[in-house]
């Protein structure tokens, strides 16, 4: 194109700048100058850096060489090394037949602009001296309406009809993967401008297949890269049940899962995607990928917009081939205003494939991409691009053009040295279709679609445009080369919130922890619970040789002493979690709570329920009192310690078994999600941690079975031995009261915290209270009075009384009744042998006169009463 500048503008220019010198003009040819007349050619002899002269011939003749040259910073011109001359144009060129199948019609009429495209690619080749210089290509082509049938009937004509056809170019996919399947068995090779479906890049069903038209699968790198630009690790599907759709979704699954994103809802329609979008909305989907055609999407957002699946919480990804205006359009099929589509639409990006070059750069057609639209509009007439089929495909018809004619040209020198040539190809000839295939896969120049190079599979590599819908048009975000891995970021993208949304809702763990004023409220009652329990232990050692003290079993009333010591320093692990020690101690904490509980219990409780063992064992057999009284008196302390041994060793053994099996671990526990206030986009997800281990009801099972059945049979034996009353144990009604506390708390708090395990602070407060009143309750009930009693009484250390002073427990009572009896008897059997001893004289008085009295009669005096006497002997 010429350009119109006045000659003192020029003049001022040319003397102003340094640059090229002027190059005249070859034979029999010329130089266009652009912007000069013949007066400024002739006084001119520097031209200025970036000009461009053009070479053009008379005649018949065509420029061999570079028909343009440019002007470069260094003052030098543009291929220097290779001359441009005008040689005769040879009228007796070859021709090289292509059979092309372009919709005009159907489906997709993508023929109606990329017919025209082809055409306009095929003048210019054939016009190119450096190109097949002795081939003209020729094209042959028809109306495929984009219908496998019909594409079927006129493949059969252009096989079987001459001329040969060197290449076929299909458009249309369904087309394309007809032609392509039946090709190899022609030894033809398929160049297609207009095919995206993915499975056509299968090789081994599609050996010969090449096109300029990307896979649809080319949006999947793109998508890819835009999830991990926004960070978002959690994606949603939906798409209409078409083969295309279908593969390309499979490929996006491979894509995502190798970037370790996860496709967590996949939904699938055919005609009406009402039930897909109200799965996509229960299941929560956020980012969501739409895969469907343009008629098809005005159903699914209007569903969208009813669901109100969209806002500042959503991002929809679609396919950018759609019109600019596709959501406003009339569409009778829904019954959705253009405001509601366009709020539901606002926002959403797509991805579309670079089909036309955006630099400004010469290719191979030597054509910018905006001088290649021009040329476009003028061949169309005029026509509104917008209701012309193929208009966006049309750079790829072009350069499939151009992409062959550089293919078939690399091939002549090749297939000259082996003895062949171009014109000599037929379908048996395998060679020449393996050359051009060579040529075809090692294609790379730049088009008017941007850079033409193919994959491994035969398909286009090229730029993918991503745009977004801001203010209801859509804005240019950035591109991504998926060649080299390359994104191009605008960082003009526009969010209706702060910025990308979460790929899902926003999950915040938050534990539970138990109440710190709880926690310290139970602490101090369990911290004088323990002082008070130093303070009994030390006065019952203190005061141990003190009589009354020996008689209650002072050694056992130690051990109690130290177990509800143990139990409450349980109250303290039972209390900590994860707020005061850190995730990795917790077990010890665990282990803590177990053996203080559980060696506590056994030494409190074992103790007294010896104690009220043996009371019942010796007092309630059906043996005479006096065997009572022996065993009684014969009562070894040893073996009341080898009882409470014997229950603690059952213990420890059960916990070690329970810990080397199956250790306590920490686990936590998810409640049901809370939404907090004033942000619906994030749930709390409360956790609570626990002490349990894999069999933790089995084992609380044996535990608490065990313990409970020693628990009744305190109770009983507690309720057999309350009317019995003893000196040796005297304080075992006393024991029988605590035991009846501790039972009924034990079996009461048991099942309770079990169910209230949950609940951190009902659990701990009905565990933690029920510990600390057991141990008051008994310390209390063993220790306090016997306090009482040596204070109000003054026997401190005192191992000589034997006689005690009446006191007002029950206890002290019974044993002054049995003092006094003791007496009383042993004052009876003080008269019983007076009794018998003046009764033996009387016996001996008596004896003595009854033989005085027989020797008198024996000496014959008183013979009557000897008489008597003899009979009475009798």
């Amino acid at each position: 194109m010429l350009l119109s500048r006045s000659i003192n503008c020029w003049y001022a220019l040319f003397m102003t700048f340094d640059g090229c010198a002027i190059i005249r003009p070859p034979r029999d040819g010329g130089i266009r100058y652009r912007g000069l007349t013949q007066e400024q050619i002739r006084s001119v002899q520097v031209l200025p850096v970036d000009y461009e002269i053009e070479y053009i011939c008379r005649g018949n003749r065509v420029i061999v060489g570079p028909k343009v040259r440019k002007c470069l910073p260094n003052g030098t011109w543009t291929d220097l090394s290779q001359r441009s001359r005008c040689c005769e144009f040879n009228l007796s060129k070859k021709k090289l037949y292509i059979g092309a199948l372009f919709p005009m019609s159907g489906g997709w009429p993508g023929g109606q602009a990329c017919l025209p495209a082809a055409q306009m690619a095929m003048d210019l080749v054939n016009n190119r001296t450096d190109i097949l210089p002795d081939y003209e290509l020729e094209l042959i082509h028809y109306d495929s309406m984009c219908d496998p049938g019909e594409a079927t009937k006129l493949l059969y004509d252009l096989l079987y009809t001459e001329p040969i056809k060197i290449v076929l170019m299909p458009g249309c996919s369904s087309v394309s993967t007809l032609v392509a399947e039946a090709a190899r068995m022609w030894n033809l090779i398929v160049l297609s401008y207009g095919s995206s479906s993915p499975a056509l890049s299968n090789r081994q069903r599609f050996p010969t297949f090449f096109r300029t038209h990307p896979s649809a699968t080319l949006h999947n790198p793109t998508r890819v890269q835009l999830f991990q630009k926004w960070k978002w690790t959690k994606i949603a599907t939906i798409q209409q049940t078409t083969e295309v759709f279908t593969s390309t979704l499979d490929d996006l699954e491979d894509r995502v899962a190798e970037a370790g994103i996860e496709i967590s809802v996949r939904q699938s329609f055919l005609t009406d995607p009402a039930v897909a979008v109200k799965n996509l909305k229960r299941q929560d989907a956020r980012i969501i990928v739409g895969l469907f055609y343009e008629t098809e999407a005005r159903k699914v957002f209007c569903e969208v917009y009813k669901e109100k699946l969209y806002g500042k919480k959503y991002v929809w990804f679609l396919i950018g081939w759609y019109a600019d205006n596709w959501f406003k359009i009339n569409d009778p099929s829904i019954n959705c205003t253009v405001e509601q589509m366009t709020e539901a639409v606002e926002g959403h990006v797509t991805t579309e494939i670079v089909m036309l070059n955006p630099e400004t750069v010469r290719g191979a057609s030597n054509l910018t991409s905006q001088e290649f639209l021009a040329q476009l509009m003028s061949k169309l007439g005029g026509k509104n691009p917008e209701e012309t089929g193929g208009f966006q495909e049309a750079p790829l018809a072009y350069d499939a053009v151009w992409a062959l004619a550089l293919a078939l040209n690399k091939t002549v020198g090749p297939l000259k040295a082996k003895g062949h040539r171009l014109e000599d190809f037929n379908y048996n000839n395998r060679a020449i279709t393996a050359e051009i295939y060579r040529a075809m896969n090692t294609s790379s120049f730049e088009g008017v679609s941007g850079h033409v190079v193919f994959d491994a599979q035969g398909s286009r590599m090229a730029w993918t445009l991503i745009e977004q819908l801001q203010g209801g048009s859509y804005k240019k975000i950035g591109y991504y080369d998926s060649t080299k891995g390359n994104l191009s970021w605008y960082g003009n993208d526009k969010w209706i919130g702060s910025g990308p949304p979460a790929d899902q809702t926003v999950v915040i763990e938050e534990f539970r922890y138990l109440s710190q004023k709880l926690f310290v409220s139970v602490s101090v009652f369990a911290g004088l619970g323990i002082l008070l329990g130093i303070v009994c232990l030390t006065f019952n050692i203190y005061n141990s040789n003190v009589r009354y003290i020996q008689n209650s079993q002072p050694y056992l009333n130690n051990m109690t002493a130290v177990g509800c010591m143990m139990a409450l320093a349980a109250v303290f692990p039972l209390g900590i979690d994860g707020l005061h020690v850190h995730r990795r101690q917790f077990p010890v904490v665990c282990q803590f709570r177990l053996w203080l509980l559980g060696l506590g219990f056994s030494l409190a409780y074992g103790s007294m329920f010896t104690k009220i063992w043996w009371v019942h064992t010796v007092f309630t057999k059906k043996d005479d009192k006096k065997d009572k009284r022996k065993v009684y008196q014969h009562l070894e302390p040893w073996k009341l310690y080898a009882t409470v041994g014997v229950l603690l060793s059952i213990d420890i053994l059960s916990l070690m078994i329970w810990q080397l099996v199956d250790p306590l671990h920490i686990t936590v526990e998810k409640f049901t999600r809370e939404a907090p206030k004033g942000d619906l986009d994030v749930l709390i997800q409360p956790l609570l941690e626990h002490c349990s281990s894999e069999k933790m009801n089995t084992w609380l099972g044996v535990v608490y079975g065990y313990k409970g059945l020693l628990l009744l049979l305190g109770i009983f034996l507690a309720y057999e031995t309350k009317s019995i009353s003893t000196e040796k144990i005297n304080d075992h009604r006393a024991v029988g009261m605590a035991i009846y506390n501790v039972a009924v708390l034990c079996m009461i708090t048991a099942p309770v915290t079990m169910i209230l395990s949950s609940q951190q602070d009902a659990s701990f407060a009905f565990a933690s209270l029920a510990i600390v009143f057991s141990v008051y309750i008994t310390l209390v009930v063993l220790f306090v009075p016997k306090m009482r009693r040596l204070i109000t009484r003054g026997e401190w250390q005192s191992d000589a009384q034997e006689t005690m002073k009446t006191g007002s427990s029950t206890n002290n009572n019974d044993e002054e009744k049995s003092r006094q009896l003791e007496r009383e008897n042993k004052e009876l059997q003080k008269i019983i042998q007076e009794v018998s001893r003046k009764l033996s004289l009387f016996h001996r008085s008596l004896y003595s006169k009854y033989h005085l009295y027989l020797n008198i009669c024996q000496e014959g005096s008183m013979i009557r009463r000897c008489r008597h006497f003899q009979k009475y002997d009798k």
